[in-house]
C-alpha cells in the first residue's frame, strides 16, 4: 500500500489549507488524540515559553471505518483550522483570541465543504446548498446569551457574510489567484482586522 493511501483525514485536511495560506505548520497527526463520545476541542497551554498543543478529535475521524457525517467532518475540519492558525500566530509571535479561531474555522469548513480549493469553478446551487446547510441549518451547542453561545453565534454570523461575498467568483471563475489573495489576508488578519473584512463584504 502506497505512503499517500494511508495519509489521515487530518493530514490531508491539512495540506489543503497549509498550501491555500502558504503556511509551513508541524504535521498535526503527532497532536491528534482520539475522544470518544466529546466532540473536537483543541487544548493548549504555554510551558516554558512554548505553545502545547493537543487536538482531541472523535476517534471515527482518526481510523474511518465508513463515510464520516458532516457533523464529524465538519469537526476535523474546524480542529485543523484551528490548530494551523494558531501554529502560525505562535510561529509570527502575535496573539490570537478564541473569536478569531472560531470566524477562521467557519471560513475554512466551508471551503474544505464546498471542495473549493480546487481551481475549477464550482456549481452555484452546489455552493448555495452547502452554504445554507453550514451557515442556517445548523444547532449551537452552547446556549445563546453565554459566552461560548454568543462567540459562537457571532463567529457563524460574520463568516457567513465573508463567505457569501466569494461564492459568485468561486461559482464563475474557481479559485482564481485574486481570491487566494484574499483569503490569505483573511487568515493573516488578527481579530480587528478580521471583523473589519467580514463586516465590509
Amino acid at each position: 500500500m502506497s505512503k499517500r493511501a494511508v495519509r489521515t483525514l487530518p493530514s490531508r485536511i491539512q495540506d489543503r489549507l497549509a498550501a491555500l495560506y502558504g503556511v509551513d505548520a508541524p504535521s498535526v497527526d503527532g497532536f491528534v488524540r482520539p475522544s470518544d463520545g466529546t466532540r473536537e476541542v483543541l487544548r493548549v497551554r504555554k510551558r516554558r515559553g512554548a505553545i502545547e498543543m493537543a487536538l482531541h478529535l472523535p476517534s471515527e475521524s482518526i481510523t474511518p471505518q465508513g463515510e464520516l457525517s458532516l457533523d464529524v467532518l465538519c469537526q476535523v475540519a474546524e480542529g485543523v483550522s484551528h490548530f494551523i492558525y494558531l501554529a502560525e500566530r505562535s510561529r509570527r509571535e502575535l496573539p490570537a483570541t478564541q473569536l478569531e479561531l472560531e470566524l477562521q474555522a467557519e471560513v475554512d469548513k466551508f471551503l474544505l465543504v464546498a471542495g473549493a480549493l480546487s481551481d475549477r469553478p464550482i456549481g452555484r446551487g452546489h455552493l448555495e446548498a452547502v452554504y445554507a446547510r453550514l451557515f442556517h441549518g445548523i444547532h449551537f451547542v452552547h446556549e445563546a446569551g453565554t459566552v461560548n453561545g454568543d462567540r459562537y453565534r457571532l463567529a457563524n454570523r460574520l463568516a457567513a457574510r465573508f463567505v457569501k461575498a466569494i461564492t459568485g467568483e468561486l461559482a464563475t471563475r474557481g479559485m482564481t489567484a485574486m481570491l487566494k489573495r484574499s483569503l490569505r489576508r483573511f487568515f493573516e488578519a488578527g481579530q480587528r482586522e478580521k471583523l473589519e473584512l467580514a463586516a465590509a463584504a
